[in-house]
């Protein structure tokens, strides 16, 4: 069998597809030679054809029918049709009346050509003066039928009438005295024909004798609010996303990631609060107390680190600085240009809600949570005391 054939064989016609056969009708060509083209069997457009002709009738009203197009012309011995019963001659042969507009027996004679294939009109040459009805094929209206079946085929409920019934009548009664609907699920599992969350569902679009008010406890929550899925990119991490990090260390030979967060103590941002630099290559990590989590408390950290270890030792212990979307953070110069002159590092951010991105840093706060529990003031805290804290956090014990 062709390769082609096989690849497409059990897939939906698309809207191209559907041109193609409708160009082939009209070209003349046999469902044979459209099917090769499309790489379908034939049957598979012989269906197509048929599943989705449009009916177009040769009249269109009972006054523009004609007697030539019922079944019955030839033989036809009806007299006293139009209900003059006074006439003698048989209405078929009536000249001043048409039959066809009064008689109840009145059957269109459907035309022998389209009993085989193709089953439509498109393309015979008898078309301007046939007297017949008409079926064609159009790929635009097959495309959209096809389309409309296939949604309404997925929707509604997927139970018949008399089980949606028995569902109502066990579930409906049971919920007016007062039961949770997850209790009535687990009660009744063996008699009810969908899982728990349909249920729940049916409730809501009301399928049921009951409504959402009757359950005692979902009138409580608000709906869920949808998350947006194109968040834009803030300016300060244009080029600085976590993805951005990835495809930096992908082209890059240095990997040395230092990360960088802050911990808060009772005091929250207003108060006293924790500096922490984690550096990957070596599993150290340094804390610096700061008055609070402003900006410029974090600038004079590293305007100190310059000064102390000057311009390529800072370069060289801080080649990538990873960190969150805090507000201290958000002014990457503060990191890369500490005196605004040479770039010195580069700066990246975590994603927003993904602080497992910097997550051996995450780890490092709990053994300072150890120490200092949340909702612990850090007011009596010193350089003393946060350097003992640093110390006995032992590098191998976060590695």
């Amino acid at each position: 069998m062709n390769t082609f054939i096989e690849s497409n064989k059990g897939k939906h016609f698309t809207l191209s597809d559907r041109i193609s056969i409708e160009a082939g009708i009209e070209k003349g060509w046999s469902f044979k030679k459209i099917a090769d083209e499309l790489g379908k069997s034939p049957s598979s457009v012989s269906r197509e054809v048929r599943r989705h002709l449009i009916f177009s009738p040769h009249y269109y009203d009972d006054r523009s029918r004609r007697k030539s197009e019922c079944i019955y012309f030839s033989s036809c011995s009806k007299q006293g049709v139009c209900g003059n019963l006074s006439c003698s001659s048989l209405c078929s042969k009536c000249r001043s009346r048409k039959c066809a507009s009064f008689c109840p027996s009145f059957t269109t004679a459907k035309c022998e050509l389209l009993k085989k294939p193709p089953y439509v009109c498109n393309a015979c040459p008898k078309l301007r003066r046939c007297s017949h009805d008409f079926f064609f094929y159009r790929a635009k209206h097959s495309h959209d039928t096809s389309l409309e079946l296939r949604s309404s085929s997925r929707s509604g409920i997927n139970l018949s009438p008399e089980e949606l019934d028995q569902l109502d009548r066990l579930v409906s009664p049971l919920i007016k005295k007062g039961q949770p609907l997850s209790h009535i699920f687990l009660s009744h599992m063996e008699d009810i024909p969908c899982c728990q969350r349909t249920l729940y569902s049916y409730v809501d679009k009301q399928y049921l004798s009951v409504i959402n008010l009757d359950l005692p406890r979902k009138v409580r929550y608000k709906k869920r609010k949808k998350k947006q899925l194109d968040t834009p990119v803030p300016g300060y991490r244009k080029n600085r996303t976590y993805r951005d990090l990835l495809d930096f260390l992908a082209s890059s030979h240095d990997s040395s990631i230092v990360e960088l967060d802050v911990v808060e103590g009772a005091g929250g941002k207003s108060g006293p609060v924790l500096l922490t630099l984690f550096f990957r290559n070596c599993s150290l990590m340094l804390l610096f107390l700061l008055p609070g989590d402003r900006r410029k408390y974090v600038q004079d950290v590293f305007d100190l680190l310059l000064s102390e270890l000057g311009p390529q030792t800072y370069s060289q212990l801080f080649p990538i600085i990873l960190t969150d979307n805090g507000s201290s953070f958000l002014d990457p110069s503060l990191f890369e240009m500490p005196h605004r002159q040479d770039v010195l590092t580069k700066v990246f951010y975590c994603d927003p809600m993904s602080s497992w991105q910097k997550g051996r840093l995450e780890k490092n706060h709990e053994f300072i949570r150890y120490i200092l529990p949340k909702g612990t003031s850090f007011d009596s805290l010193t350089e003393q005391k946060v350097n003992l804290m640093m110390n006995h956090i032992k590098p191998d014990l976060i590695k």
